[in-house]
């Protein structure tokens, strides 16, 4: 068995990204229930609307998920550490921010650590505080990013080579061929975020769906450069008017207003892609249908089974021409 799908207790070594204020346990739950581990994210939200999530959650799946706690993003990071606790979460990700001081108290309430991490130092000292799990997150990633703008290609086999605890690959995957790489590159599974937002499971709206699906390889944009604040969005009225507002040298707490959880609900939840921005990764450009969850992890594994047996079988023939 897959030492991720083992030390998980799940079926495929799949890992929903947490997507702060748009976080849904209806997509939650149709990963885990696919054999994936569902992720419900705190983002800026109050622990009484966290917990309602939970308690969803748990009435939906009684399969294992994971709340994913952004340090530095996170109000009340007390609480959501207490609210993991109450309700037996059985893995917890944590990421924007210094995980270190937090992963003893999970571990001895024996809660699953998992850690996103884009650097070589960061999944170092994750690793000695207690992590089970890296999730190393490359730039091409949909979201709050890394300002170091490291690929998944490059950043992926570095931590595979730094670290002992398994590698997880975030960051421009979304079929079998992403799987089949990301194993190349020597991790033990993928987190997705954008790829799934585009399925029939997803509860955002049809207009978020819709740029999805129309967008190509350049379909999205970095915003927050000017301000130290990496994000990557789709390319909408909304993250024009982002990109010019930093090109007249717009502020920190300017930029921070109109990029906080709310707009994201503006975009993502009500359509509004005038008035709020929605994340997208550069795997957009390969969408070009909204399968189940369940139907896109069947399909994901069975390509990824076919690439490796196409590979092992090319390789034999190459070695046996004394290539």
């Amino acid at each position: 068995m897959n030492c991720v799908c083992e030390l998980l207790s799940i079926r495929y070594p799949i890992i929903q990204g947490g997507m702060g204020n748009i976080s849904s346990p209806i997509l939650a739950a149709a990963v885990s229930e696919a054999g994936g581990l569902g992720t419900i994210g705190t983002g800026t939200m109050g622990s009484d609307e966290v917990e309602e999530l939970l308690l969803d959650m748990r009435n939906r799946t009684s399969k294992p998920f994971a709340l994913n706690i952004p340090i530095t993003v996170t109000t009340n990071f007390k609480e959501m550490c207490e609210l993991a606790v109450k309700h037996v979460v059985p893995v917890v990700s944590l990421s924007a921010g210094n995980p270190a001081p937090f992963i003893p108290f999970f571990k001895q309430n024996g809660i699953k650590v998992i850690c996103v991490t884009a650097s070589v130092k960061h999944a170092r000292k994750a690793e000695e505080a207690g992590a089970d799990l890296i999730v190393g997150e490359g730039y091409e990633a949909a979201g709050i990013n890394s300002p170091l703008e490291l690929t998944t290609m490059t950043l992926i086999p570095q931590l595979v080579a730094n670290v002992s605890i398994p590698v997880i690959a975030a960051g421009g995957v979304g079929d079998g061929r992403g799987l089949a790489a990301a194993f190349a590159l020597g991790a033990k599974g993928v987190q997705m975020g954008t790829r799934l937002v585009a399925t029939k499971d997803s509860p955002y709206h049809e207009r978020y769906l819709a740029k999805l699906m129309e967008a190509n390889d350049t379909g999205t944009v970095i915003i927050g450069r000017s301000v130290g604040k990496v994000r990557r969005v789709l390319k909408t009225e909304y993250s024009d008017r982002l990109l010019k507002a930093e090109l007249n040298g717009i502020d920190t707490d300017n930029f921070a207003a109109m990029t906080d959880e709310n707009k994201h609900r503006i975009g993502a939840i009500e359509g509004r892609l005038d008035e709020g921005f929605i994340n997208g990764g550069q795997i957009s450009g390969l969408l070009t249908s909204t399968p189940t969850v369940k139907e896109l992890f069947d399909e994901m594994i069975g390509e990824a089974t076919g690439i490796f047996e196409n590979l092992s079988s090319n390789f034999n023939t190459l070695m046996q021409k004394g290539l």
